[in-house]
């Protein structure tokens, strides 16, 4: 075993509690990661972040709780959750968070901007944990039992994708995208050959976690938010050749009956294409490993 994975939040843009959203869960993105020696990464901090730092208290049984956060973005469904994430409010806990270099004003700013008296009741300063902020460029960086790597994607405002393995050379990958837009009708600055960049940033991966914000027909007036259909992210699993592709971001009207549906449609999709590609919904609570 080299990673495991569990889903504490699958919703975009906005939360959307309710019965029609029970099966897959309303929280906006937060994904648990850890490393086989138990470090933990976690990826994204929008509202399910709320629901893990009070499991992490928990499992921690009064112990120390530390961990690295990766932010793909500063928009707001991704960072959301900091100021409900109770592990910073404990003395001697320490967690450091990573975000794109490039963005336009620091992760830093945002985060205490965020916190401010203005919109919040308790500021940054009071929070008791360590908590120090790195960026992080194309180089990638090494931590407790893995290795990361990134590439900026297609989304207003910029964000990161982030390629994760056990530190190995030929380490299975878990590839994690939450926001990103394949289609090429979008304009962005992402220079030349960037599909081709990015279906090699992929290729392999054990796990692709991908936006699958929309489906076609939602596209056409969406063009330029910044989000794949699920057709989109289907064919980029087949031309990177991953091994199982996970369905994220679901849109926050999207009932879990419909994402049954488009689940339905990708896995017919792909075998139509006689591939053995895995498609699974990503749902609040639901695990998976990255072997080795």
């Amino acid at each position: 075993m080299s990673l495991t994975l569990r889903f504490w939040g699958t919703r975009g843009s906005i939360p959307s509690p309710g019965a029609a959203t029970v099966r897959y869960g309303g929280n906006t993105p937060c994904v648990e990661v850890r490393t086989a020696q138990g470090w933990l990464i976690i990826l994204d901090a929008g509202t399910g972040i709320r629901e893990l730092g009070r499991s992490l208290i928990q499992r921690a049984q009064g112990g120390m709780v530390e961990g690295d956060i990766f932010l793909t973005h500063a928009h707001w469904d991704h960072i959301q959750g900091i100021p409900f994430f109770a592990p910073l409010f404990g003395k001697g806990n320490h967690f450091t968070i990573w975000s794109s270099r490039s963005l336009e004003t620091s992760i830093d700013r945002v985060v205490r901007d965020q916190m401010s008296p203005t919109v919040f009741p308790v500021a940054f300063e009071e929070l008791d944990a360590r908590i120090d902020f790195r960026s992080l460029g194309n180089e990638g960086t090494t931590g407790r039992g893995y290795a990361v790597s990134a590439m900026p994607v297609r989304h207003p405002g910029g964000a990161l994708a982030y390629r994760f393995t056990n530190g190995n050379v030929d380490g299975r990958a878990l590839v994690y995208v939450s926001d990103n837009e394949l289609n090429p009708q979008a304009r962005y600055d992402d220079g030349p050959r960037w599909r081709e960049r990015f279906v090699a940033f992929a290729h392999r991966a054990a796990v692709l976690v991908h936006d699958t914000m929309y489906t076609p027909a939602e596209y056409h007036s969406h063009v330029g938010w910044g989000h794949s259909t699920n057709v989109d992210a289907v064919e980029l699993a087949l031309e990177a050749e991953v091994d199982r592709l996970v369905l994220f971001h679901h849109r926050p009207e999207r009932t879990d009956d419909e994402v049954d549906r488009c689940l339905d449609a990708c896995r017919t999709l792909a075998a139509s294409r006689g591939s053995a590609l895995e498609i699974v919904a990503a749902a609040e609570g639901m695990t998976m490993t990255v072997e080795e």
